[in-house]
């Protein structure tokens, strides 16, 4: 989404998750079989042979249908216009029948009653604007924070604190209110933690963005993860993208993290729905969306929380996003280890562009899509939970069907 793909403003974060091309065409859940053939019933005859009644005039001056002169019975080759739709007709079998398949396999995904039981583990955790570090916020919003979150499963808040310089530095200008919003939340909300939401946007996407491969780079966000925790912070949770598949150098920045913040969290990339489809999206498009689940489950063994962007899926339809949100649920708590915590994140934003369409990706629809997938890969999953993006963005309605639909025990 223009989450996190974009550099995070200071006033308010845009929608996120890694945002999809405006130009690309091809649907997430497609992928283009190299063995797809044409159907041999729907092919075009090479040549029409003229019938045996044609007068010997036609035969020897005028065209036959098979497009030659006459006398020489014909070439047998099609003209160009049948060869055209000849190929069409092959373009269109390759990427819509997958795509249909695809598709109807989303919709099935979506059938059934998730189990008794998947509701919250009062681990679910909420993205944060930065006014609530910058000095846009006082004590009454703190208190209508908390009676906002009062009787839910939230225990976390991802606070906008950043966003990280592209050499990984970052000022403490940045968030100035921060020992003021902790003291606040602790202080009304006992229990919950306030962790500092920090993101850029990578390179090689973005050459003139944040270079992963520089070990002074990396070193400048492992010292700000220190400020951060002597700020008051509980934990830092990191928001990169977009991120490419494989990626040694993020996966050794985890590594440098884990030691100096007593929380680490990160938001991750949706995982393949199909096999090595990050390798197609990303050569067709050179835009790194998605991640692999060997990939995903290597990232979650190294943080304390992983939270899935499951959203901007380009689904049409409210049935496929919940499909497309179950089957990323079941992939996910595949490879995530029982201690790490993991977290599904629900829409609470308005966008309509061909990644995102707000009639389809709803909360009603992602919650029972992530109930679903909870039911059919580990019902009793301990470490479970969603996370609300975003405050500001989110309405009435979406804070009605978290509750109604994750919260509430029937």
């Amino acid at each position: 989404m223009a989450h996190h793909a974009e550099k995070e403003p200071r006033s308010e974060p845009q929608p996120k998750s890694a945002s999809v091309p405006e130009s690309a065409s091809v649907p997430e859940s497609a992928s283009v079989p190299e063995s797809a053939s044409v159907p041999e019933s729907a092919s075009v005859p090479e040549s029409a042979s003229v019938p045996e009644s044609a007068p010997a005039a036609q035969s020897a001056s005028a065209p036959l249908p098979g497009g030659t002169a006459g006398g020489g019975g014909g070439s047998g080759r099609a003209p160009w216009g049948r060869r055209a739709r000849r190929a069409g007709l092959v373009v269109v079998l390759v990427l819509l029948v997958p795509l249909l398949i695809a598709e109807t396999a989303l919709r099935v995904n979506y059938t059934g009653d998730p189990k008794p039981g998947t509701r919250t583990r009062d681990r679910d955790a909420l993205w944060l604007g930065h006014a609530w570090v910058d000095g846009r916020k006082d004590d009454a919003d703190v208190t209508a924070l908390a009676a906002r979150l009062a009787g839910t499963g939230i225990r976390d808040l991802y606070v906008h604190a950043g966003p990280l310089e592209h050499n990984g530095t970052l000022p403490t200008s940045a968030y100035p209110e921060a020992r003021w919003l902790i003291t606040a939340v602790h202080r009304k909300l006992p229990g919950v933690r306030v962790q500092a939401w920090l993101g850029d946007e990578l390179a090689p996407e973005q050459p003139y963005a944040m270079h992963l491969e520089k070990k002074e780079t990396r070193a400048a966000v492992v010292a700000s993860a220190r400020g951060i925790v002597a700020a008051g912070f509980d934990g830092v949770h990191f928001d990169l993208e977009p991120l490419r598949s494989g990626d040694r150098n993020y996966l050794a920045l985890l590594d440098a993290l884990r030691p100096v913040t007593p929380l680490l969290s990160v938001a991750a990339h949706q995982i393949d729905p199909l096999p090595a489809f990050h390798s197609f999206w990303g050569t067709l498009t050179g835009h790194p969306k998605w991640w692999s689940q060997e990939y995903f489950g290597q990232v979650a063994r190294r943080v304390d929380q992983i939270a899935v962007m499951s959203y901007d899926t380009m689904q049409p339809l409210e049935s496929l996003y919940g499909g497309y949100v179950a089957q990323q649920t079941s992939l996910a708590i595949e490879v995530t280890p029982a201690g790490t915590d993991l977290l599904m994140g629900l829409p609470c934003y308005r966008e309509n562009r061909f990644g995102h369409w707000a009639h389809a990706e709803t909360v009603p629809a992602a919650v029972r899509g992530v109930r679903l997938g909870l039911s059919r890969a580990d019902a009793d999953r301990a470490n479970f939970g969603v996370a609300l993006y975003v405050d500001f963005a989110a309405t009435e309605d979406d804070w009605t069907s978290y509750r109604k639909d994750w919260v509430r025990t029937p």
